[in-house]
């Protein structure tokens, strides 16, 4: 007879982040001590927070998920017992899963988009979790938890937007936007690759960080609303090789604008609204290639992961909060106030 493991898994109850009542510890049990074929049960010890995981709390991302679901989809943590068939992991080695723990290579399919982590299926803020040993990968050496919890879907995005879908080039210019995680691992990737790199913030503040990192060209969108001109007067009316796009409708047609002629714009996020109007027409004119990006795969976060540890490449992790600051954490993050990733230590 085997026995049910005992853990803490922290649950969204109601889509509201306003008080501590709507994401709450409980205890959980797993069915049973004993893993199945390929099975790897992790101890995680660290998450980190993406602009996804505010939408999933307030029930913008989907408001008819299921309730109660565990939050945040990236995490960190160590192997603490394999089942039979494992030989990619053993006891003690440290590993993060994949955003979509099925999406394993080649495109995205709607069977692995429906695995993805604190959505339908519970998310890292919990003390344990189980997965395939195809769904999991390396911690870089280099690498605190907290750091690699930052990687999953981020850095992965930021990675698949420049690289596979954009085959960036050395030479190249990219612009991105803001001082979220995804930007900061673009203009980190970016610059590794020998690319020229235009950034924009409403903080000259942030913006003189941004500079400390290896930035190019600084525009500072408050004082310049029309930052797409800007971009262009900075690349002598040539436009950017690519755009990693995070505004969403409310900055998708400057970004387009500010694009080359062949330009590439990578779509991630929604900061700026969800729909809105496109002009087709210099689509058309300017060849332009606008392609969603929706994380990646395990074969690209092997690949991206391999480049982190070659060149030692270190997150920039802004603040850490405890599992029962979850609250505290997701409002910080929705202030705006930090400047690269944040935090959840388990």
């Amino acid at each position: 007879m085997t026995t049910a493991v005992a853990y803490k898994a922290w649950e969204l109850k109601s889509f509201s982040l306003d008080s501590k009542k709507d994401i709450q510890p409980a205890q959980r049990h797993e069915k049973s001590e004993k893993l199945e074929h390929e099975q790897v049960r992790i101890e995680i010890k660290a998450a980190s927070l993406n602009y996804r995981d505010l939408l999933v709390s307030r029930g913008h991302y989907n408001p008819k998920l299921p309730l109660p679901v565990v939050p945040l989809s990236d995490g960190a943590g160590i192997v603490t017992a394999i089942g039979e068939g494992v030989s990619k992991f053993k006891v003690g080695d440290r590993v993060m899963p994949n955003f979509m723990p099925e999406w394993l290579g080649g495109e995205v399919t709607p069977q692995a988009a429906k695995t993805a982590l604190g959505g339908f299926v519970d998310g890292m803020l919990r003390q344990y979790a189980v997965f395939n040993q195809n769904s999991l990968v390396s911690i870089p050496e280099h690498l605190s938890f907290e750091e690699a919890a930052t990687l999953p879907c981020a850095a992965l995005t930021a990675w698949s937007a420049l690289f596979v879908n954009g085959q960036l080039k050395a030479g190249q210019t990219v612009l991105t936007m803001g001082t979220g995680g995804v930007s900061l691992f673009a203009l980190q990737l970016a610059k590794l690759a020998g690319a020229k790199v235009i950034v924009t913030s409403s903080s000259d503040e942030k913006l003189e960080k941004l500079k400390a990192m290896g930035a190019d060209e600084l525009i500072n969108y408050k004082k310049n609303p029309d930052w797409d001109n800007a971009v262009l007067k900075a690349t002598h009316g040539h436009g950017v090789d690519h755009v990693v796009e995070l505004g969403g409708a409310g900055t998708l047609e400057r970004s387009m604008k500010a694009a080359a002629m062949n330009g590439h714009v990578s779509v991630i996020g929604v900061l700026d609204g969800i729909a809105g109007p496109v002009n087709t027409l210099a689509l058309i004119m300017k060849s332009l290639k606008v392609q969603g990006v929706f994380v990646g795969s395990v074969e690209r976060f092997e690949a991206m992961n391999r480049a982190i540890t070659m060149h030692k490449l270190k997150p920039v992790v802004d603040k850490v909060f405890k599992a029962d600051e979850i609250i505290e954490a997701l409002a910080y993050m929705e202030s705006g106030a930090h400047f690269g990733k944040v935090v959840v230590k388990l």
